[in-house]
């Protein structure tokens, strides 16, 4: 008897947007891994097109609402590069501050409410509060720190509105700057607990083999600016993204696939940016990440919700050097005036690599706009990991094997963009037995959720 498996997610519960998962399975061998996301397209690339050279900033910010600053950075990047201004060191730091704010609740977000559930067996954070509520309140803590960043810096929590190209319309008071401090204080204790607790979680035995992309800043770990570079020795400007990053489309995603070269899967994101930059962390971070096991390098994706505790703490601890070091700033921006060009820009997104490019006409007008997330980047190499996990798991029962791979996908923190659904899961078995004089019969056995075998009796049909 042949026994072929095809386990489908109609709807992956806590990641940020809608998106399916399918895998095939034909006798012993994975034939088929599909990561289907068909949340419809938004077209902000097409929305910026004929807009002033100022306005990026503040409709890429609406892309998402738990990394706007990333959109926000990464569009003033390429615009200030497409006029040829540089922001002065004082506006510069600034906005590094508002990144951390970002990776703090970014982060806090996915290890507590997204991830960890899979880790202490809840299906929702929800679920874990009722015996973990020590644990959700210090999750809830962690963002609330991450979230005042934001509001002090940028203007508000959700969608700043306080950038702007060239650097803020505002610039944080002294007393405003100083209450922070004490609140990212508190907040670094609670981090260093984070990993502590996610360090104690049990991780499948189970290696990523793709090449990691990543920046790498001059001094310091990653996050606002950078020079790209990989685990196989590449290094470029983000000018030359495009010529190593080519997006093409898939006919299963609403979101172009990217690959290195043209033709290979990577990854990026914490454990990328950890591999690449593990001795550029904070003393403080530095110590957590050994204490937590970790090596110069981590490829264990599992692992990703340690690195991103690790990278917590650097964030926290990064905010307050920032803190401390400010002394003012001239003016809350410099005058960034048009001029015909093309800019690019690359920054640190909490999930990975985030790549703008505009071309500008003379007055200003944009005239084309490119947007790459580090979800669209990653798609091709979560199917990879679901490809390999899979392979040496197939003898779990479906729905484990489903859970896992949920989990696995979970990993990378996919923002499709926010929601939260419970799972449609569909599993399709094609069987086949002999019959007499030779004859063969083929029927499906169509398994939803929760439903066995038992429960829902084959039904036949001559082949």
């Amino acid at each position: 008897m042949t026994h072929d498996r095809h386990l489908h997610v109609g709807m992956l519960a806590r990641v940020e947007g809608e998106a399916a998962m399918s895998v095939e399975v034909e006798g012993d061998e994975v034939t088929s891994v599909r990561l289907e996301i068909f949340e419809p397209p938004r077209f902000f690339e097409a929305l910026l097109r004929g807009r002033a050279w100022t306005e990026p900033p503040d409709i890429t910010a609406r892309i998402c609402g738990i990394c706007p600053v990333a959109y926000q950075m990464s569009a003033c990047a390429a615009i200030e590069d497409a006029c040829g201004v540089t922001v002065p060191e004082p506006l510069q730091r600034l906005r590094r501050l508002l990144y951390c704010g970002e990776w703090i609740e970014s982060h806090a977000l996915h290890i507590f409410l997204l991830h960890a559930p899979d880790f202490l067996g809840y299906e929702s954070a929800i679920a874990m509060a009722r015996d973990h509520r020590e644990v959700v309140e210090l999750g809830l803590r962690l963002k609330k720190a991450g979230n005042a960043i934001m509001t002090v810096v940028g203007g508000r929590a959700v969608h700043p509105v306080n950038v702007r190209v060239g650097g803020f319309y505002r610039l944080p008071g002294t007393d405003e700057l100083a209450a922070l401090a004490e609140t990212l204080t508190r907040a670094r204790d609670d981090a260093l607990a984070t990993v502590a607790l996610v360090a104690g979680f049990e991780f499948p035995d189970f290696e990523q083999e793709c090449e990691y992309l990543a920046l790498r800043p001059a001094a310091g770990y990653p996050l606002e600016a950078g020079t790209v570079v990989s685990t196989a020795g590449l290094s470029f400007p983000a000018a030359a993204y495009e010529a190593h990053v080519v997006e093409e489309h898939a006919a299963r995603s609403n979101a172009l696939h990217a690959r290195l070269h043209g033709t290979d899967p990577f990854v990026t994101g914490p454990l990328a940016r950890y591999s690449l930059n593990s001795s550029r962390l904070s003393p403080l971070a530095r110590e957590a990440a050994a204490a937590a096991g970790l090596g110069a390098e981590c490829r264990n994706p599992f692992a990703s919700i340690v690195v991103r505790a690790v990278e917590l703490t650097y964030a926290i601890d990064e905010a307050l050097r920032l803190i401390a070091g400010w002394d003012g700033a001239p003016a809350p921006a410099v005058d960034v005036p048009p001029a015909a060009g093309t800019g690019y820009g690359v920054t640190e997104a909490p999930r990975g690599i985030l790549y703008h490019r505009y071309d500008l006409a003379g007055d200003g007008t944009i005239l084309a706009a490119r947007i790459v997330p580090p979800t669209s980047q990653n798609q091709l190499s979560i199917e990879h990991d679901l490809r390999a996990f899979v392979q040496a798991r197939l003898g779990l029962p479906d729905e484990e094997l489903t859970r896992q791979c949920e989990q696995a996908i979970r990993n990378y923190d996919p923002c499709i963009s926010c929601a939260t659904h419970f799972l449609d899961l569909r599993i399709t078995r094609r069987l086949s037995r002999s019959l007499e004089f030779g004859a063969r019969q083929d029927y499906h056995v169509v398994t939803v959720r929760s439903l066995t075998w038992e429960d829902s009796p084959p039904r036949s049909r001559a082949a």
